[in-house]
């Protein structure tokens, strides 16, 4: 089983790209990981409610999964599955991969501002060759319609 891992963050983009990871795993009946990444810095300095915030990230998270989530299970017949990691992000997004040998593709969404594509684009883009799985990355400016042309073919 094929396992498309997608990010799952507060970016405009990361909604193509959620898209993707759905329509081509039900089109090759393959499942989807949802991977977001808390960053230690968000608690930096706040010792005493570290805890409580951090909980409250998660439970934020956990209610931005669930709309993506009922969205691939109503539109596209793929139960995903949310794993949280806490960390710098390239890191944990490898960590991701070497910790589960069945993702077999890393999907990622393409900022459309200016010429920059994010900064996890760019951070793993530069080292794509060595990297254990492909990358695809989907810009953030494609259209739902082109989307699913794309991932019928």
């Amino acid at each position: 089983m094929r396992k498309f891992l997608v990010i799952l963050d507060d970016s405009r983009e990361c909604l193509n790209a959620m898209r993707f990871a759905a329509m081509r795993a039900a089109n090759t009946h393959g499942q989807v990981q949802i991977l977001s990444i808390i960053s230690p810095e968000e608690f930096k300095g706040f010792m005493g409610v570290a805890d409580v915030m951090r909980a409250e990230t998660r439970e934020r998270i956990e209610a931005h999964y669930e709309v993506f989530a009922k969205w691939m299970r109503d539109r596209q017949g793929v139960d995903p599955e949310l794993v949280i990691r806490e960390g710098e992000a390239v890191a944990e997004i490898l960590a991701q991969i070497h910790d589960d040998p069945e993702i077999g593709i890393l999907v990622l969404g393409a900022g459309s501002e200016g010429n920059n594509p994010g900064p996890l684009v760019t951070q793993l883009t530069r080292s794509s060759g060595t990297l254990p799985v492909p990358i695809t990355i989907v810009p953030g400016e494609l259209t739902r319609d082109r989307l699913e042309a794309i991932c019928k073919s």
